[in-house]
């Protein structure tokens, strides 16, 4: 590269840094127009492109680039431009060819295991970041993702491993400690889990929206950390979704014991439930004024078992019928819905898909359900979700509940007078297993930590059963094992 181009190169390489990409384009086209077989612009004249999001053009010139000379930075960029196009498998041929060609460092290997699991090829992706690993043991990145993903294998211990890895590198990482506690929930190790599970987003979104309600109180007041409060009002309040409220409402019997009064501030949705339930306690419906709130300690809901000090077997305590609904709803839907002699089954496919898409089951799933004497199906599925009814009410004999939910006091009425819940993982289950409901939970392949290793029984809930989706098996091919194992 002559002193012209140079010159031009690092005003162009300047532009290309601060963002003024078209600017960069020009300039680099210029260089390539004098020097047509510059490999180094080709490269950058791609990643502009990848940056543009025109991913035809970056693969065109990156791949000029590596034809007049093979770099193991032009194959990372060109790994890149496929991770963007989820080709996953022109990526893997990618960076498979740079491993076999060259000397390659620890980002090729980085990029190969990543798209090895993004290409569902689980057992490579391991050996990929280990191999990663072995260029740069100190990598937190690598870390972390080998640990997710043993975590994703449901492998804990050796995600526990290198989740530990990664605290060595950078020691009171919030979202490590977190996940960490995940994996020490998976092997029912909660005397070590809960400890982490401090960590969690959703405690300190639920402390500081508490702080903004509250502002005087908050500072005033101590966060409860287990002593004696015997003679002391506890305020505790929500985070988190309504499955996980009603699975720690198991908790509030131990809780009354440890303080004089309790004032709990549930979802709008779970306020009826918990006062027909737990009448002695003071179960806010609204926030009230910060003057006529009064407290001595707060706890975030969640962190009841961890505060309390519950052993690994005690964790499950009151794992059956803790939850009721009242003799009114019941008789109301018994009257409305259910006044039949048909084996009764409600489904439910889906929940909140804010924090996960992978449990929810497509609707046709739950045909061969229709196909069984004497059993009438009922819809459970309120919300989002809701709009799938019509794709069985157009083929089937099913009742839609929803409009008849008004509250989760509701959905307990009509989960009174039901023999039989299948449902994905969502609060329907959590609420079915609290009253004692005979439920059966369709997991999906990467399921959540609370349903542990072994899925042949469920530890908080004596009436749930669980089944998991194979690594290559549909919804359908589930609810098909589910039918066979039916004993109606």
């Amino acid at each position: 590269m002559n002193d012209t181009n140079r010159e031009n190169f690092n005003i162009a390489f300047k532009l290309h840094r601060i963002g003024q990409l078209d600017e960069a384009e020009k300039a680099y086209k210029i260089i390539l127009k004098a020097e047509p077989d510059n490999a180094e612009i080709m490269n950058l004249l791609g990643i502009i492109y990848l940056t543009k999001g025109n991913t035809k053009l970056a693969e065109d010139y990156i791949k000029k680039a590596i034809s007049c000379n093979k770099d193991a930075y032009f194959y990372e960029n060109l790994a890149r431009v496929y991770e963007a196009k989820k080709d996953y498998k022109t990526e893997i041929k990618t960076l498979e060819e740079a491993c076999s060609t060259l000397n390659c460092g620890f980002e090729i290997y980085f990029l190969l295991a990543l798209a090895y699991k993004n290409n569902i090829e689980y057992e490579k992706s391991e050996l990929a970041y280990l191999k990663a690993l072995e260029i740069n043991p100190h990598s937190e990145k690598a870390c972390y993702n080998l640990a997710s993903l043993y975590l994703f294998l449901n492998k804990p211990e050796k995600a526990i491993e290198y989740f530990k890895k990664c605290l060595e590198i950078k020691p009171d990482d919030q979202e490590v400690l977190y996940f960490l506690s995940l994996a020490y929930f998976r092997i029912k190790d909660y005397e070590t889990g809960t400890k982490y599970f401090e960590n969690r987003l959703c405690r300190g979104t639920a402390i500081t929206s508490q702080e903004v309600t509250y502002p005087n109180l908050m500072k005033q007041k101590q966060l409860w950390k287990g002593e004696d409060i015997s003679d002391k009002t506890l305020y505790t309040y929500y985070e988190a979704g309504f499955g996980d409220m009603l699975m720690f409402a198991r908790y509030i019997p131990e809780l009354q014991k440890r303080c004089k009064k309790i004032i709990l501030k549930p979802q709008k949705a779970l306020v009826q439930l918990f006062k027909d339930n737990f009448p002695e306690l003071e179960i806010m419906n609204l926030f009230y004024e910060e003057d006529k709130m009064d407290f001595d300690y707060h706890i975030p809901f969640l962190s009841l078992p961890y505060v309390l000090g519950l052993s690994n077997e005690d964790i499950f305590i009151h794992h059956d019928k803790y939850l009721k609904a009242t003799p009114e709803k019941i008789k109301y839907f018994k009257d409305k819905f259910f006044d039949n002699d048909k084996f009764k089954i409600a489904i439910k496919w889906q929940g909140n898909t804010y924090y996960e898409t992978d449990r929810v089951i497509n609707v046709e799933a739950f045909a061969p359900l229709f196909d069984l004497d004497n059993v009438k199906i009922y819809s459970a599925q309120t919300f989002e979700g809701s709009e799938e009814f019509q794709k069985l009410a157009s083929k089937y004999d099913i009742t839609d509940l929803s409009e008849s939910f008004k509250d989760f006091s509701y959905t307990a009425g009509a989960l009174a007078n039901i023999d039989l819940v299948i449902c994905s993982d969502t609060s329907l289950a959590h609420l079915a297993g609290a009253m004692g409901k005979p439920c059966i939970v369709l997991l999906p392949y990467n399921y959540n930590w609370r349903w542990h290793m072994d899925l042949t029984h469920c530890d908080w809930y004596d009436s749930v059963k669980l089944f998991r989706l194979g690594k290559k098996e549909s919804w359908n091919d589930l609810m098909q094992r589910v039918v066979k194992n039916l004993k109606i």
